[in-house]
């Protein structure tokens, strides 16, 4: 626990140091969180699009969820084309879940490989989820695994407010 978590706290620190910030969360769906509430209060620094439909272990419906990957996709290329050149839309993008997407195979990886070895030079891009594909861990430049030790969730604790959301 704690990709999504680290991600926005990059996020939050690039704030403070008056950096764009650009947001794409893949997988989470329309419910408010309260990182979404607090990123919110600063349009001018951050972008925040939430296009996921939410998560299952087993999908509902495997072409609508492609479809929301592949619609997620094509804003994150555009974010990145963005800040391109002398005043860039974004100093980071945040690709928030893609990993779990590629897992599901929902997009097409050499593409998404491709397009982030040729992202403008000076853009940062975080990606999070498990199981990062061994194509993407060799074309990052930085590649943290966290691991959980212990969580509640796991004595039956449901997803908690402040904690998870």
């Amino acid at each position: 626990k704690g990709k999504s978590t680290a991600a926005f706290g990059l996020a939050m620190r690039a704030m403070g140091n008056g950096m764009r910030v650009g947001i794409v969360q893949f997988v989470k769906g329309k419910w408010e969180t309260g990182e979404q509430v607090v990123l919110e209060n600063f349009p001018d620094l951050v972008t925040i699009r939430t296009m996921g439909e939410g998560f299952t272990w087993e999908t509902q419906d495997r072409a609508r969820d492609i479809a929301a990957a592949e619609a997620a996709w094509q804003v994150s290329k555009q974010m990145i084309e963005a800040s391109r050149g002398p005043d860039p839309a974004h100093h980071m993008v945040i690709l928030d879940e893609l990993n779990i997407v590629l897992r599901y195979d929902y997009l097409a990886l050499d593409e998404v490989v491709e397009t982030l070895r040729n992202r403008p030079k000076d853009l940062h891009v975080v990606v999070t989820g498990r199981n990062a594909k061994p194509a993407l861990i060799e074309a990052a430049d930085l590649v943290t695994e966290m691991t959980m030790v212990k969580h509640p969730f796991r004595s039956g604790v449901k997803a908690q407010k402040g904690i998870e959301f």
